[in-house]
């Protein structure tokens, strides 16, 4: 059975609108996530217990975790605001935690059938789309989160010729992680997640290990 989804972040803003988007959709979804499962996404102990704990294969893969800054702080607007504590628990989540998820991949997806996984980054992980600065540990940790999923992708082909795992800009979504920040027109989750599921619907194996924006475009890394 592949018309399964398995859905890691399921009870933030975006996991929880792709989670409804995707049993709209006809798949048997599963969420993950810390509230409901205890997942902390930075202790390998955890992500064994909880992710191990599932069964494939699943046809569509998301994981959809990260933080801005560490609870108290914002992204640093300057060189001068850098904190190594903070830095190294922004890429902690976002990028080894996804690493640590990605481990057990080859796994949850069909080896003899279509699959797409897809790591929610950001635009802001972008070295070449980058033209404001600032944002250090963010924009650090979803480049390294990028990488993670290109590199794996590449070793993905190996066994799963038919499956697509590439990285996703979700777009500004409006959700308490983006509460913060007044100034951006913000997408509706429910609006996100549609677009995002036509995104990975349209996905092909050619275009594993590539990075795209809500819309199906190309994000430069």
């Amino acid at each position: 059975m592949t018309d399964r989804a398995l859905v890691i972040g399921a009870s933030g803003g975006i996991g929880a609108a792709l989670a409804e988007e995707f049993t709209r959709r006809g798949h048997a979804v599963t969420g993950l996530s810390r509230r409901a499962d205890g997942l902390d996404v930075t202790d390998l102990a955890s992500v064994e217990r909880v992710v191990g704990g599932v069964e494939g294969p699943f046809a569509r893969v998301v994981v959809a975790i990260g933080i801005l800054a560490p609870a108290g702080r914002r992204p640093e607007k300057s060189l001068a605001e850098i904190d190594a504590k903070a830095m190294a628990e922004v890429m902690a989540v976002n990028a080894i935690g996804p690493a640590l998820i990605l481990r057990h991949l080859p796994r949850l997806l069909p080896k003899g059938a279509p699959a797409v996984a897809a790591v929610l980054t950001a635009r802001v992980g972008s070295i070449g789309d980058n033209r404001l600065g600032g944002w250090y540990s963010y924009r650090a940790a979803k480049a390294a989160a990028n990488q993670i999923v290109h590199t794996a992708a590449v070793e993905l082909a190996r066994t799963h010729a038919k499956a697509a795992l590439v990285a996703l800009h979700p777009g500004t979504v409006d959700t308490p992680f983006t509460a913060a920040y007044r100034g951006h027109e913000k997408l509706d989750p429910a609006e996100a997640a549609r677009r995002l599921a036509e995104v990975m619907d349209g996905l092909t194996p050619a275009q594993s290990g590539g990075f795209f924006d809500y819309r199906g475009e190309v994000v430069p890394w």
